[in-house]
C-alpha cells in the first residue's frame, strides 16, 4: 500500500529523472571516449628527458598553457634614439594595395592629332580613369583636355617599344589591364571596361582580334593593333626586360606585328580572341559605309571598329552605339517595372503600395509639418520662388533650360501614348510646380493648354495636368584637390574700439583651444581706431587687449600673437583684409574671424580641408544663440542658476534656450592668400576710381569671391562655431543688401517664433491687467 503510493507521488517527476540519468551517463561515457581517444602512447616517450622531440607536435611541447595566451606589449619608446616619424601615403588605395582596372592607351601621329585623335577624346575619354595619347612628334602641342606623350621618334616599332616602356615606369604598378589602340578606332567603352572587369588578371593575357603572320603557323598570331587589344599587368612585366632586345632584332614595318613576333620570341604567348568564355568581337567598316544603316549581329555587339577615316564619322559611331545603349536600357526599365507590378500583387499592401513611377522610391512622407517640402511655382517667363527673397524673378539659365525640357518631355510621352488617334501641340504652359524630394528626385506638376488633332484634321483645344519626375541618377564622386589637414591656418581678427572689451575672452578661449593643445596656427590681431582714438596723449582704448596679449606670450613660451594698428574713418572688411594680405605670403590660409568666434581643432580642420587654393573658398554658418530674455535655459527646480554653454559646444545637444544658424551672416571665412589677391585685381580691373571706392564701403569678403572670382563659393553650416547672443552693428555706410542682411540677422537672432509668441502674449496680458 505504501509503495503503491510511494509511486503515485514519484510518477510525475519520472520522466525527469529518467531523462537527467540518461543524460549523465550519455556525459560520461563521452568524456571516458575523449580521454580514450586523446591519450598517444608516445606522449611520454617525446615527454621524458633524452628522449626525441618534434618541433611540430603541439603534444610534445614543453611549453605551459600560460604562453598560448595573448599578450599585450605596451608600446615603449627608447628615449635616447631619434623619434622616426611613420610616413603614411597619400591615398589609401596605395597602402592597401589596390590598383585600378584599366588604362587605354592611343597611338597618334602628326597628322591625326587635332582630328582623330581629338574625336576619340570627346567619346571615350568619361568612361575610363585615364587615357594617354602616345605620338613620334617631337614637342607635340596637346590640345586641351587631352594628356599627350611625345617620343621624338615615329619609327613604328621604336613608337610601340617606349609607350610600352612608358607604361611599364609610370603605371605599371597602378593598373591591372593596358588597351592599346589607334586613332582610327571606335572603341564601345562600356563594353570594354565590362571585359576587362570579368577577366582574371593573375594571368599573362594578349587578347584581341588574333591574326596570322605571313608564312608562320597557325599557333604564332599577333593582335591586329586597329581593332585594339588588351595586355594584363603581369605579361607588360614579364616583356619589359626584353623590349630593348626586340627592337634590335625584330624588323616591322606595323607596330602590332612588331609586338606579336617580340611576345611569341621572347615569351612564347600569342594573341587569344576568346578567354575565360569572354569574346573579343570586333567590326571591320566598309568604306562609304553608313552606320545608321548597319544593322548586323556583328556589329552590334563589337567592342571595336575600324577603319574610321575622319572624325565626324566618329561621333556618328558613337551616336549609334549610343543609342542602341540608350534603347536596351529602356528596355530592361521596362521589363523590371512589369516584374515589380506582377511581384507587387503578392505584398501585404497589395496594388496600393505601387508607388509611381514603378521601381523608384516612394515620395517623401512628413512627420511634423516642419518637414513638408513646399512647391515652387513657375510659368514660362518667371518664377515665384527667388534666392533673395523677391517675390517674382525672371526663369533664366539653367532653370528656364530645366522648366523647358520638361515642358518638351511632357508633350512627347503624351503623343508617345495616344499616337497615332491624337497629336497634340502646344500652346502655353498655365501653371508649372516642381519640388526636389531627397528620396526621388525632382518633381513637376504642369497645366497644359495643347491643341489635340485627330486623324481626320479635327482640333480642339484641351487643358491636362501632367505629372513628370527627374530621378536621382547614379551619385559621381567629383574628383577635387588634394589637401592636407597639417596646412597653418592664419587667424586674422578685426577688432574695433567698440569690440576691445570683448577681446581678453577670445584670446582666452584661443588660448584654451589653439595654444594648450599646440595646434598649428597663427593670431593676428587688427586693431582699428578712429579718427580722433589713440592720438598723442590719449588714452589708448587697446591698452587692455594688449596687455592681454603680453600676458599669453609670457604664459606660453615661443607663441608669437602679432598685432596691426590701422585708424579708419568707415572701416570695411575688404579695406582691413588688404591690409593683413600685404603683410603675408601668398600660400597663407587665412581663417577670417569675429571676437564672438571660438575656433576649435574640428572647426580649423575643416577650415584646411575645404578651403583649397586655387579651386573653393569656405564661409561656414556659425551658430547663434537666442536671446537670453526671451529663450531662458530651462532647468530642473532648485537645480540653481544655469552654467553658460562652454565655447564650442555642439548646438545638436542643445544650447541654452535654443540658437539658429545664422545664414545672414557672413564674417568667418577660410581662403588663401593668392586667391583673394586675385579676386581683389580683378575687383580693381572691373571697378575703377570711386566706382571702386564706393563699391569698397558696401562689400564684404564673402561678397568680394562670389562676385569677382571664379572659385567654387562653399557654404555648409559648422556645428562647432557657437557664439552667444550679440547685436551686431548695422552700419549706415553699408550698402542696401547688406544693411538688410544685418537687420535681418539681428531680428531673427532674437528667438524663435513660438518663444516670440509666447513673449507677446504675456505682454499683452501684463497690459491687460
Amino acid at each position: 500500500m505504501r509503495l503503491s503510493s510511494l509511486l503515485a507521488l514519484l510518477r510525475p517527476a519520472l520522466p525527469l529523472i529518467l531523462g537527467l540519468s540518461l543524460g549523465c551517463s550519455l556525459s560520461l561515457l563521452r568524456v571516458s571516449w575523449i580521454q580514450g581517444e586523446g591519450e598517444d602512447p608516445c606522449v611520454e616517450a617525446v615527454g621524458e628527458p633524452g628522449g626525441l622531440r618534434n618541433p611540430d607536435s603541439r603534444i610534445g611541447l614543453d611549453q605551459s598553457d600560460e604562453e598560448f595566451k595573448p599578450r599585450i606589449v605596451p608600446y615603449y619608446r627608447d628615449p635616447n634614439k631619434p623619434y622616426k616619424k611613420v610616413l603614411r601615403t597619400r591615398y589609401i588605395q596605395t597602402e592597401l594595395g589596390s590598383r585600378e582596372r584599366l588604362l587605354v592607351a592611343v597611338l597618334t601621329s602628326r597628322a591625326t592629332l587635332s582630328t582623330l585623335a581629338v574625336a576619340v577624346n570627346r567619346t571615350v575619354a568619361h568612361h575610363f580613369p585615364r587615357l594617354l595619347y602616345f605620338t613620334g612628334q617631337r614637342g607635340a602641342r596637346a590640345p586641351a583636355g587631352m594628356q599627350v606623350v611625345s617620343h621624338g621618334d615615329e619609327r613604328p616599332a621604336w613608337l610601340m617599344s617606349e609607350t610600352l616602356r612608358h607604361l611599364h615606369t609610370h603605371f605599371g604598378a597602378d593598373y591591372d589591364w593596358f588597351f592599346i589602340m589607334q586613332d582610327d578606332t571606335y572603341v564601345q567603352a562600356p563594353r570594354l571596361a565590362a571585359l576587362a572587369g570579368h577577366l582574371s588578371i593573375n594571368q599573362d593575357l594578349y587578347l584581341g582580334r588574333a591574326e596570322e603572320f605571313i608564312g608562320a603557323g597557325e599557333q604564332a598570331r599577333y593582335c591586329h593593333g586597329g581593332f585594339g587589344y588588351l595586355l594584363s599587368r603581369s605579361l607588360l612585366l614579364r616583356l619589359r626586360p626584353h623590349l630593348d632586345g626586340c627592337r634590335g632584332d625584330i624588323l616591322s614595318a606595323r607596330p602590332d606585328e612588331w609586338l606579336g613576333r617580340c611576345l611569341i620570341d621572347s615569351l612564347g604567348i600569342g594573341c587569344v580572341s576568346q578567354h575565360q568564355g569572354q569574346q573579343y568581337r570586333s567590326f571591320e567598316l566598309a568604306k562609304n559605309r553608313d552606320p545608321e544603316k548597319e544593322g548586323s549581329s556583328a556589329f552590334l555587339s563589337a567592342f571595336a571598329v575600324h577603319p574610321v577615316s575622319e572624325g565626324t564619322l566618329m561621333y556618328r559611331l558613337h551616336k549609334r552605339f549610343s543609342t542602341l545603349e540608350l534603347e536596351q536600357t529602356y528596355s530592361e526599365i521596362e521589363q523590371l517595372q512589369a516584374q515589380i507590378r506582377n511581384l507587387t500583387v503578392l505584398t501585404p499592401e497589395g496594388e496600393a503600395g505601387l508607388s509611381w513611377p514603378v521601381g523608384l522610391p516612394a515620395p517623401f512622407t512628413p512627420r511634423s509639418r516642419f518637414e513638408v517640402l513646399g512647391w515652387d511655382y513657375f510659368t514660362e517667363q518667371h518664377t515665384f520662388s527667388c534666392a533673395d527673397g523677391a517675390p517674382k524673378c525672371p526663369l533664366q539659365g539653367a532653370s528656364r533650360a530645366d522648366v523647358g525640357d520638361a515642358v518638351e518631355t511632357a508633350l512627347e510621352q503624351l503623343n508617345r501614348r495616344y499616337q497615332p488617334r491624337l497629336r497634340f501641340q502646344k500652346q502655353r504652359l498655365l501653371n508649372g510646380y516642381r519640388r526636389f524630394d531627397p528620396a526621388r528626385g525632382m518633381e513637376y506638376t504642369l497645366d497644359l493648354l495643347l491643341e489635340a488633332v485627330t486623324q481626320r484634321g479635327h482640333r480642339r483645344a484641351l487643358a491636362r495636368r501632367v505629372s513628370l519626375l527627374r530621378p536621382l541618377s547614379r551619385v559621381e564622386i567629383l574628383p577635387m584637390p588634394y589637401v592636407t589637414e597639417a596646412t597653418r591656418v592664419q587667424l586674422v581678427l578685426p577688432l574695433l574700439v567698440a569690440e576691445a572689451a570683448l577681446a581678453p575672452a577670445f584670446l582666452e578661449a584661443f588660448a584654451a583651444s589653439v595654444l594648450e593643445p599646440r595646434e598649428h596656427v597663427l593670431l593676428t590681431l587688427l586693431l582699428v581706431y578712429g579718427p580722433q582714438e589713440g592720438g598723442r596723449g590719449a588714452l589708448d582704448p587697446f591698452l587692455g587687449v594688449k596687455a592681454a596679449v603680453a600676458e599669453l606670450e609670457r604664459r606660453y613660451p615661443g607663441t608669437r600673437l602679432a598685432w596691426l594698428a590701422v585708424r579708419a574713418e568707415a572701416p570695411s572688411q575688404v579695406r582691413l583684409m588688404d591690409v593683413v594680405s600685404k603683410k603675408h605670403p601668398v600660400d597663407t590660409l587665412f581663417f577670417l574671424t569675429t571676437v564672438w568666434t571660438r575656433p576649435g581643432p574640428e572647426v580649423l580642420n575643416r577650415c584646411r580641408m575645404n578651403a583649397i587654393s586655387g579651386w573653393q573658398a569656405f564661409f561656414p554658418v556659425h551658430f547663434q544663440e537666442f536671446h537670453p530674455a526671451l529663450a531662458p535655459q530651462k532647468s530642473p527646480p532648485g537645480a540653481g542658476p544655469d552654467p553658460p554653454s562652454p565655447p564650442g559646444a555642439d548646438p545638436a545637444r542643445g544650447a541654452p534656450g535654443g540658437g539658429r544658424f545664422d545664414r545672414q551672416a557672413s564674417a568667418e571665412g577660410c581662403f588663401y592668400n593668392a586667391d583673394y589677391l586675385a579676386a581683389r585685381a580683378r575687383l580693381a580691373a572691373e571697378l575703377a576710381g570711386q566706382e571702386e571706392e564706393e563699391a569698397l564701403e558696401g562689400l564684404e569678403v564673402m561678397d568680394v569671391f562670389l562676385r569677382f572670382s571664379g572659385l567654387h563659393l562653399f557654404r555648409a553650416v559648422e556645428p562647432g562655431l557657437v557664439q552667444k547672443f550679440s547685436l551686431r552693428d548695422c552700419s549706415p555706410r553699408l550698402s542696401e543688401e547688406l544693411y538688410h542682411r544685418c537687420r535681418l540677422s539681428n531680428l531673427e537672432g532674437l528667438a524663435g517664433r513660438a518663444q516670440l509668441a509666447m513673449a507677446l502674449f504675456e505682454q499683452e496680458q501684463g497690459n491687460s491687467t
